[in-house]
């Protein structure tokens, strides 16, 4: 039987997931795409409305959002993705979860500077965001890595972090198995947040299987732009999705969404944008049940287009 969505959908369609101690529900909030339009994370991004910013931000929120992903290395001109959460949503929900990253950076003119690598450099990061915040601590910080090799000496200076109070859990991004061992053999890590989606490498596939195996939270990002990363998506749909898509009366961003999310349970969602609209859409993906049918064409379509 196909299933139709209608808006406004609740966050708790989509069922829920357990960060270590704290719960969420499985669609969240991302947000890259909050201070600026257009793509981000580039020098000369044109900065959003700031109202319109804080409105979806706190929409979000009543819609059930209590996962919100950001990073003091989201910014635009005049924007930042961590200080119009602190402005929009502070004093916080008690349920509310918010992750950063840490390791990559962006000098001032929002050019690319040299990735935290040092114990001394990561905790700086920490306490940026936990200004921008105005928090006194983080509830997940995700170490993103810069491509392949040992991560030991920098996942153990978080630990310290975690040991000291200033962060609760602990998370990785970027990551392959043997990284993720690696950190496991430190502290615990409570998610994995790596670029996945249809058409996303067999390797992140595997990655997302490990994670369920380990009981460990997969949270892919990039999971409607695909290709087109900080851009978002780009050129025509898929036919096999924009099929789908009519016969549920939804989105193919809808689609691509609730497909992530019906590759396992321990799969959490964070799709982001600036729009009241598309926040509405990406929402109530979570409510969106593809059947054995649709699975099948988009799984056949995953393995076709891997990159």
């Amino acid at each position: 039987m196909i299933n139709t969505i209608t808006k406004p959908v609740s966050a708790a369609a989509a069922g829920t997931w357990r960060l270590g101690d704290l719960t969420v529900n499985r669609i969240g909030f991302g947000a890259m795409r909050l201070p600026q339009t257009g793509r981000a994370l580039v020098p000369d991004a044109v900065p959003r409305d700031r109202d319109q910013a804080i409105a979806v931000l706190r929409r979000a929120v009543e819609l059930g959002v209590n996962h919100v992903d950001t990073a003091a290395f989201y910014f635009s001109p005049l924007r930042s993705a961590n200080e119009l959460i602190n402005a929009a949503l502070a004093p916080y929900p008690d349920d509310l979860v918010i992750a950063t990253k840490v390791g990559p950076a962006r000098d001032a003119s929002g050019r690319w500077a040299s990735w935290a690598t040092t114990a001394q450099e990561l905790r700086g990061q920490v306490e940026e965001n936990l200004r921008q915040l105005g928090r006194d601590h983080l509830d997940l910080v995700n170490l993103r890595v810069n491509g392949p090799g040992p991560l030991a000496e920098r996942f153990a200076a978080l630990a310290e972090l975690r040991q000291a109070g200033l962060i609760r859990h602990l998370g990785l991004s970027s990551v392959g198995p043997d990284q993720l061992a690696e950190a496991r053999a430190i502290a615990p890590v409570v998610c994995v947040q790596n670029p996945y989606g249809i058409g996303a490498p067999a390797r992140q596939d595997r990655m997302l299987d490990l994670c369920g195996e380990q009981g460990i939270a997969f949270v892919p990002f990039f999971a409607i732009a695909g290709q087109g990363r900080e851009a978002g998506p780009q050129g025509t749909e898929a036919e096999q999705i924009d099929g789908i898509a009519r016969a549920h009366q939804a989105t193919p961003a809808q689609v691509r969404l609730a497909w992530s999310l019906q590759r396992g349970p321990h799969v959490l969602a964070i799709p982001g944008t600036g729009d009241p609209g598309h926040l509405e859409d990406n929402i109530a993906a979570g409510a969106l049940r593809l059947t054995e049918a649709d699975l099948a064409v988009l799984d056949d379509l995953h393995r076709s287009t891997a990159s």
